[in-house]
C-alpha cells in the first residue's frame, strides 16, 4: 500500500492550469515546501491552506481529500 494522500493540491493546481512555481509566488512560500505539499511529503498547516485556497479561488474543502 502505497503513502497516504491527504490533500489535492497538486489535482487543483493541474486543474487550474497552474504551477508550483505560481503558488510559490503567489502565497509567499519556498517552491520546496510547495513540492513537498504536492506530493503529499509535508501536509500545510491550515492558515496555509486557506491562502491555497484564496489563490486558487476554490473552497479549502477542494484541497482536502474526503473521509467519507
Amino acid at each position: 500500500m502505497g503513502k497516504p494522500i491527504y490533500n489535492r493540491i497538486k489535482a487543483v493546481l493541474a486543474e487550474k492550469n497552474r504551477t508550483n512555481n505560481w503558488l510559490a509566488q503567489e502565497i509567499g512560500m519556498n517552491t520546496n515546501t510547495i513540492s513537498k505539499w504536492c506530493r503529499n511529503d509535508m501536509q500545510p498547516r491550515i492558515e496555509n491552506l486557506v491562502q491555497v485556497a484564496k489563490a486558487l479561488d476554490v473552497d479549502v474543502r477542494e484541497l482536502l481529500v474526503s473521509t467519507k
